[in-house]
C-alpha cells in the first residue's frame, strides 16, 4: 500500500555536517549534499545555515530546481527574549526568499546569543514573556505570508526542557517542530508528546538516538557537541527514539507535514568512502517502511 507521505519524506544539509555553528566541522559543497539528497530519494531540503545555498531568491529556486527538489523552509536561530532586539526584522527577510521557493515552514529556534549549544542561560519572568510574544508575533508574521512558524525546541537553546515546552504549549499559539532527537536529549518523550499534542505539530525532524550519549549530555559529562562528535544520532531504527509509535499518533491525526530526515553530523574531511548519505540511506529506507506498515 502507498501513502502520500512517502512523497513528504526530505533532508536537511545537517546530516551531511553542513552547519550555522563556527568551527563545526568540515563542510561539504551543496552540489554533494543536494545531488545525494537526489539519489536517496528524497523529495525536497531544508535551506540549511546562510551561505549554503544563493542568497537570492530566484538563484536559490534555480539551484533547487537543477536538483529536483523541493524548498521545505529553513532552520532559523533568532533571538526571542532580548529586550530592544525585535526579530521580525530578519524573519521578514528571509520570508522575502520563501515565495520564489515556495517554501512552506518558518523553523523557528529561540537562540542564547552565544554560539553554539554547549550551554545556556535561564529565562526571568520578563524574558519569557517577551519570548512568548515575539512566537506569537512571528506566527502571524509568517501567516501572512502563507508560511507555518514552528518552534523547534532545541539542547542549548532558551527551550530545551519538558517544562519549557510545556509553557509554550500552554501560553503562546505556535506549532511545534517535533525534532525527535533534541526533545529526548531534553528530558521530553518525543512518542508521549506526540500523543499528548499531535494537533501541534506541523512539521517534524526525525533523529534517532543513542539514549546512554544523551545521558551523559543531560549530566554535564559530556557537551552537546562533544556526544554528537562520539555518534549520539543514530539512523532512524539504530537507537532508543520510538519513531513506529511517532508516526502512528501523527498519522492517526491526519499530520500532512514534512518527515525532515536531520541526524546531526560533524566530519573531520571530504569522506574517502560513500560518506554521510549512507547514514541517510538507512534513515530513509526505515521511516519509508514505518509509514507503509502505518499505512496498511
Amino acid at each position: 500500500m502507498t501513502t502520500p507521505q512517502l512523497n513528504r519524506i526530505a533532508g536537511a544539509p545537517i546530516s551531511w555536517g553542513v552547519c550555522e555553528v563556527p568551527g563545526w566541522g568540515y563542510q561539504l559543497t551543496p552540489d554533494r549534499v543536494l545531488n545525494e539528497m537526489r539519489e536517496v530519494g528524497l523529495a525536497a531540503t531544508e535551506f540549511g545555515p546562510d551561505g549554503f545555498l544563493p542568497a537570492a531568491p530566484d538563484a536559490m529556486a534555480q539551484v533547487l530546481a537543477d536538483h529536483d527538489l523541493h524548498a521545505v523552509g529553513g532552520f532559523t536561530p533568532l533571538l526571542l527574549h532580548v529586550p530592544g532586539h525585535d526579530p521580525l526584522p530578519e524573519a521578514e527577510r528571509l520570508l522575502e526568499g520563501y515565495a520564489s521557493s515556495n517554501a512552506e515552514v518558518l523553523v523557528l529556534s529561540a537562540v542564547t546569543g552565544q554560539d553554539g549549544y554547549d550551554s545556556r542561560p535561564e529565562l526571568d519572568a520578563d524574558g519569557w514573556k517577551l519570548l512568548l510574544s515575539n512566537l506569537d508575533r512571528l506566527t502571524a508574521l509568517a501567516a501572512e505570508r502563507g508560511v507555518r512558524a514552528v518552534l523547534h525546541p532545541h539542547v542549548g537553546t532558551m527551550i530545551e526542557n519538558g517544562d519549557e515546552v510545556r509553557r509554550v504549549l500552554e501560553h503562546s499559539a505556535i506549532s511545534l517542530c517535533l525534532d525527535t532527537g533534541h526533545l529526548l536529549i531534553g528530558g521530553t518523550d518525543p512518542a508521549e508528546l506526540t500523543r499528548q499534542a499531535p494537533e501541534r505539530i506541523a512539521h517534524t525532524h526525525m533523529k534517532d538516538v543513542d539514549a546512554s550519549l544523551a545521558a551523559k549530555v543531560q549530566s554535564g559529562r559530556l557537551t552537546y557537541t562533544e556526544a554528537v562528535r562520539a555518534g549520539m544520532y543514530r539512523p532512524l531504527g539504530a537507537g532508543d527514539v520510538d519513531v513506529e509509535a511517532i508516526v502512528t499518533h501523527l498519522s492517526a491525526r491526519g499530520y500532512d507535514g514534512w518527515y525532515v530526515l536531520e541526524q546531526d553530523t560533524i566530519l573531520t574531511e571530504e569522506p574517502k568512502e560513500k560518506g554521510p548519505v549512507e547514514d541517510v540511506w538507512e534513515s530513509a529506507e526505515h521511516l519509508r517502511s514505518v509509514l507503509r506498515n502505518t499505512a496498511s
